[in-house]
């Protein structure tokens, strides 16, 4: 996989997009990785490899002691499968695809200087004999749903799939997919060629301005991956007007010094209102506590702010850590480590020699490797009858996302009522 990464990358679009001076603001911020993109690097090159195999390339599987799991080998082939299955699809729609796997493709002719690659590009026809352009891209995270829909980052690489290809196939259609095994999310937007380019047009300047530099900070959701942001005094002054806004007016608000002196004895205030019970709520409301449906409204103030002080306090403790920098009021010191071998081989023919010989712990192999072993129809066939895919951990998220709600109808007084006639 190519790491050259443009000014405006496609990744980052969203970003850009909303806070268009961002691009040039953390230009001198170190692009710092983590394991979790390792990782995701590592997953992205086995869905690689697995696509060049079944394309008859010759290649090598790629190799990492650390992230090479089980976990790892199944998310890569829902990866796979999905890929394989539009293929075969436009085969029996009648074409051999173009297929292209990690298509590096150039759409500066829409934000300057703009590339990027695109996991999967694949040019044939669709179900109605249409041109088609199908964009692909896998998500190896599960902290974040990716939803396809409108999404500037895919939209950017279907314009660089179109100023590649679009001279030559007869493209009427572009289709862009999300594959998220993580998260259960098989996402698809679809347009026409004419609506893409539409929208190619309208964020040119916005691209233009990017790349100088200019308009205006804006702070939001997008601000998620900037590297400027504990910086940012614009993410600053939002989170502490939020602060403000949503839980107390730090100006002025009704435990400030002095309210109780300036107030007359008989002027009802903040603290000396009788308070009216709202028996009408689910739950009782006590004086003071704030019902859950105001705490709804203020769950998206949660996040911003709490994304913000996490990255404050990274970017200040890896000034301290990494670059020595003092930090008045604090100091560096050494977590809680664990012990470990140094040299398993001498552990293992030391305690040998001393007679200890219960050393090692017997385990199953996994689900993949029954499969593998097996083949998936002879292992359907025999052990498909004992698998089971328990459902995911319950998590509350925002209303528009995709994911279709959980019923929750059966509440714990229903799944402990007495049943009929036992009573």
């Amino acid at each position: 996989m190519p790491d050259v990464h443009a000014l405006l990358s496609a990744s980052s679009s969203k970003q850009w997009l909303h806070c268009p001076p961002s691009v040039r603001l953390q230009e001198g911020f170190p692009n710092e990785s983590s394991v979790y993109a390792a990782e995701g690097t590592f997953a992205h090159e086995i869905c690689e490899y697995k696509i060049r195999k079944y394309l008859h390339e010759r290649v090598r599987r790629p190799q990492s002691e650390e992230f090479d799991t089980e976990e790892i080998e199944n998310i890569t082939d829902v990866y796979y499968e999905f890929v394989v299955g539009v293929i075969e699809q436009m085969k029996q729609n009648g074409c051999e695809p173009l297929v292209l796997v990690e298509e590096r493709v150039d759409y500066s002719h829409i934000a300057p200087s703009g590339f990027g690659t695109a996991d999967m590009l694949i040019v044939g026809k669709d179900e109605k004999g249409r041109g088609l352009l199908h964009i692909i891209d896998f998500k190896a995270g599960q902290g974040v749903f990716v939803d396809a829909d409108h999404n500037s980052q895919m939209m950017l690489y279907a314009l660089g799939g179109l100023h590649a290809y679009g001279y030559i196939y007869p493209i009427e259609t572009v289709r862009m997919t999300i594959v998220q095994p993580r998260l259960d999310n098989l996402s698809t937007f679809e347009c026409t060629r004419q609506e893409l380019e539409a929208w190619g047009e309208e964020i040119k300047p916005i691209a233009k301005m990017a790349y100088e530099g200019k308009g205006e900070q804006k702070p939001g959701e997008w601000c998620r991956f900037c590297r400027a942001k504990p910086v940012c005094k614009a993410c600053a002054e939002e989170a502490l007007s939020l602060c403000r806004e949503d839980f107390l007016d730090l100006d002025g608000g009704a435990f400030e010094e002095g309210t109780r002196a300036r107030a007359s004895p008989d002027e009802e205030n903040d603290l000396t209102a009788p308070y009216n019970a709202d028996t009408d709520t689910p739950v009782f409301k006590q004086p003071g506590l704030i019902p859950l449906t105001e705490l709804s409204t203020i769950l998206p103030t949660l996040n911003r702010i709490s994304s913000w002080i996490e990255a404050v306090f990274a970017f200040v403790s890896s000034e301290a850590i990494n670059h020595g920098v003092p930090i008045p009021g604090y100091k560096v010191v050494e977590g809680r480590s664990k012990r470990v071998f140094t040299d398993t081989k001498a552990v293992v023919d030391t305690a040998v020699a001393n007679g200890y010989t219960d050393l090692y712990k017997q385990q199953l192999i996994s689900l993949t490797e029954f499969e593998k072993l097996m083949g998936k129809k002879r292992f359907n066939e025999l052990l498909g009858s004992y698998v089971a895919k328990p459902p995911g951990k319950l998590t509350l998220v925002p209303e528009d996302d995709p994911r279709e709600p959980v019923d929750l109808s059966n509440t714990p007084d229903q799944e402990f009522a007495v049943l009929p006639g036992e009573e």
